[in-house]
């Protein structure tokens, strides 16, 4: 390297990428290194929050931070990364416009994140959508209620059912999550809607295992099973997806439910364009090896100037606690791992020695829709409003920077004198077509046409005006 100053690249602006720029630009010296972070995205989206935002509850730019607002220090590149050559520590950079190209680092911090996980099943990758984006979750909401203000003008039969129907897939805790919210969504919509009942929406959950949300216990996971089908909600234990062409959901039971709107939360994986685009080791769940100290490596030696930290690290769990031995892939680990990360990374650029990562888990709280909620600590357990109430109190404090939780927080304080917002912007996906239905148009152009061919000697007439009007005088003789 020419730079004297290190160069430090963080592949990956979500959770742990996000915190890691925002730690150093704390823990750095002014021009002790460099800092870039890249990532096709400009905001780091929080995502405990995207199924309170596919139910309308918050606003949806209210739970992603803005990169370039919050890190004044840290150059923000809108890419990707799709290659990383760490024997020449070159990094290849693909932008959203223009040509990729080679960057040169002398430090590296992977923290691509996680996509959605799903199988070969027929029809999944044509009809469902996930819950890993913002994007998602508002484009869940405008379907949903874009099917409401459709089935209320079809008469009963299987198309009204089939827009009232929601189907999820995956019982984890983001899938009860937004199973649960759109649920309350729906009770809500019904109401703005008389031509449809409370009766006509249907709601399905599939889980291939034999209970739900295994982070709580079991007493806790069979509560919110109660909870849910006292609300008109239906869950389907022991059971998988085997086919969603059309929008038929098949199930391994036999049975078959039509949808307009299949929601995939059945697992996540790590990043493949990152990780397999690159020569840093990776364990056998396609993860990047990473050590305690979120160096990446094994714990007998690790790999110079390489770090890895969040959903696309696989890190030991001290704890004990972890799936496998490894830290699950949570918002709770990613940050506290981003944290150190940062104080780890500015350790060994002074010369220290960097720290291991321990962090015991401190419970899982989820929300339910407006008034119900879940909290599992330990033996401790929490359900229905206070239960709720520390979910948003969770949350709310742990978004990013003041200037977001004020948003957030007043988001709620107006939700709960005026209301749940019911506006469906879906039309946002395609925005000009109202211009584009009467905007003027040129005319198409009109052919050619050839006259017809004149005889000569007609033609030299045609040129003599005293002959054309001796030849008219001659024709009325006759």
């Amino acid at each position: 390297m020419t730079n004297t100053v290190p160069k430090i690249l963080i592949v990956g602006g979500g959770y742990a990428g996000f915190y890691t720029a925002w730690k150093l630009e704390k823990h750095l010296r002014k021009g002790e290194a460099d800092v870039t972070i890249v990532d096709p995205l400009p905001y780091m989206t929080y995502q405990p929050f995207l199924p309170e935002v596919a139910a309308g509850s918050i606003e949806a730019r209210h739970s992603v931070v803005a990169l370039r607002r919050h890190l004044k220090r840290t150059r923000v590149v809108a890419a990707k990364v799709t290659g990383i050559n760490h024997a020449n520590k070159v990094a290849t950079i693909t932008p959203i416009v223009g040509d990729p190209y080679e960057f040169e680092y002398d430090q590296i911090v992977v923290t691509a994140g996680a996509v959605s996980r799903t199988f070969p099943i027929p029809g999944i990758a044509d009809n469902a959508i996930g819950l890993k984006t913002i994007e998602e979750a508002v484009a869940i909401r405008d379907k949903l209620m874009s099917n409401f203000d459709k089935a209320s003008v079809l008469p009963p039969g299987p198309e009204r059912d089939r827009l009232l129907t929601v189907v999820v897939v995956g019982g984890g805790f983001a899938g009860i999550e937004v199973f649960a919210e759109l649920r309350s969504l729906a009770s809500s919509l019904v109401k703005s809607y008389p031509e449809l009942t409370f009766d006509d929406t249907h709601f399905h959950l599939i889980e291939a295992m034999g209970r739900i949300m295994p982070e709580v216990s079991l007493k806790t996971s069979e509560w919110v099973l109660k909870n849910l089908a006292q609300r008109g909600a239906s869950v389907h234990l022991d059971t998988q997806v085997t086919g969603a062409v059309d929008g038929n959901v098949e199930l391994s039971t036999g049975e078959v439910i039509p949808t307009d709107l299949i929601i995939w939360t059945a697992g996540v994986m790590a990043n493949p364009t990152v990780v397999r685009g690159g020569d840093l080791p990776v364990e056998e769940r396609g993860r990047i090896r990473t050590r305690t100290d979120l160096r990446v490596g094994t714990e007998e030696e690790f790999v110079e100037g390489a770090w890895a930290a969040g959903d696309v690290s696989a890190v030991p769990d001290l704890s004990g606690g972890g799936v496998g031995g490894y830290c699950v892939p949570n918002a709770q680990h990613a940050v506290r791992q981003a944290k150190l990360l940062a104080k780890n990374l500015v350790a060994v650029l002074r010369g220290e020695l960097p720290r291991e990562y321990f962090h015991k888990n401190l419970g899982a709280v989820a929300g339910l829709g407006v008034g119900v909620g879940v909290f599992q600590s330990g033996k401790l357990a929490l359900k229905g409003p206070i239960a709720w109430l520390a979910h948003r109190g969770y949350h709310g404090l742990a978004m990013p920077s003041w200037e977001r939780k004020w948003r957030v927080l007043l988001g709620w304080w107006n939700n709960f004198w005026l209301g749940r917002d019911l506006v469906n912007l879906s039309t946002v996906q395609s925005p000009r077509y109202v211009f584009e239905e009467f905007a003027a148009r040129p005319r198409p152009a009109q052919p050619a046409v050839t006259p017809p061919a004149v005889p000569r000697e007609q033609g030299k007439k045609a040129d003599q005006p005293e002959q054309v009007e001796a030849d008219k005088k001659v024709a009325a003789g006759r």
